[in-house]
C-alpha cells in the first residue's frame, strides 16, 4: 500500500462520518427533495448517466489491466460490481427519461468525485494493492456469505425500484405510496437492499477499501431513507404509521 494510497484511503473513510452527520441535517437536492438555490441543472437521465460512468470504468479497467494476481474470487468481485453498476449507468437512466425532476450539476459533480475516488480504491486494490485471494476464499464463509448477501441485496434493490417505476406512468411526476413487496414494512427498501449489496461486497472482499465503501453507502442511504420517511408522513395524511424508514420495527 502506497503512501499516497494509505492517504486517500484514510480521508475517504474519515469523510464518510462527516457526510452522514451533514447529510443528517440537509438532505441532498434531488428527486423528491429538488428545491431552488443549487445552481444550474442537468436532465436527470443524462446527469445519472455522467456521475455513474467512472464506477464501472475505472473498476474494471484496473481490475482487468492491473498487475495483480487475477484469480477466481476476484473475478466473481468484478463481476458483482460491473451488475451494479452496469445497470446504474446504463438501464437506470433510460427508466428515468420523463419521470424525475432535473439533477443540479453540483449534485452531479460531487457523485462523479465520490465515484472516481471510490472506484480507485477498490479498483487498485484489487488490481495490484491487494495481496489476491487463494482459490480456498471461495469455499469460506466470509466469501460465500458476502456473496449471498450481495445477490439478496440486488434482488431487494431492483424489485423495489419496479414497484416504484409502475406507479408513475410514462411522462408523469406525481408521487404514490407504494404497498408492494418489502414496502409494506419500510419506506425505502431500495436502499436497505443497496446497503445490504455493499455490506456483502465489503464481507466477500474482506478489504479496507471496500469496508469504506459499505460504509459511505450507509452515510449516504441511510439519512436519505429517514427523509424520505418524513417526506411520505408530511405528504401522505394516511401513510402506515406502523411503516418505518429502513429497518422493519427499528428505524
Amino acid at each position: 500500500m502506497t503512501p499516497a494510497y494509505r492517504l486517500l484511503l484514510c480521508g475517504f473513510l474519515a469523510c464518510a462520518l462527516a457526510v452522514a452527520l451533514l447529510l443528517l441535517r440537509v438532505t441532498a437536492p434531488y428527486g423528491r427533495h429538488a428545491r431552488r438555490g443549487w445552481g444550474p441543472a442537468v436532465p436527470a437521465p443524462l446527469g445519472w448517466f455522467l456521475m455513474e460512468l467512472p464506477a464501472p470504468l475505472l473498476f474494471g479497467a484496473l481490475v482487468l489491466w492491473g498487475e495483480g494476481p487475477q484469480d477466481a474470487p476476484t473475478w466473481i468481485l468484478l463481476l458483482l460490481w460491473e451488475a451494479h453498476y452496469f445497470h446504474r449507468t446504463f438501464v437506470w437512466p433510460l427508466r428515468l427519461r420523463g419521470q424525475r425532476k432535473p439533477l443540479p450539476v453540483l449534485v452531479m459533480l460531487m457523485a462523479i468525485a465520490f465515484n472516481t475516488a471510490n472506484a480507485w480504491l477498490n479498483g487498485a486494490w484489487l488490481g495490484w494493492m491487494g495481496p489476491g485471494y487463494p482459490e480456498a476464499w471461495l469455499l469460506d464463509p466470509r466469501f460465500l456469505a458476502g456473496v449471498a448477501l450481495f445477490v439478496s441485496g440486488y434482488a431487494v434493490n431492483q424489485h423495489s425500484d419496479r414497484i416504484l417505476l409502475r406507479l408513475r406512468p410514462q411522462g408523469t411526476q406525481g408521487y404514490v405510496v407504494p404497498h408492494e413487496g418489502l414496502f409494506r414494512w419500510v419506506s425505502c427498501p431500495n436502499y436497505l437492499g443497496e446497503i445490504a449489496e455493499w455490506c456483502g461486497f465489503a464481507l466477500a472482499a474482506w478489504s479496507l477499501p471496500a469496508l469504506a465503501f459499505a460504509l459511505w453507502t450507509a452515510a449516504n442511504l441511510v439519512p436519505r431513507a429517514i427523509s424520505h420517511h418524513r417526506w411520505y408522513r408530511r405528504t401522505f395524511q394516511d401513510y402506515p404509521p406502523e411503516r418505518r424508514a429502513l429497518l422493519p420495527g427499528v428505524l
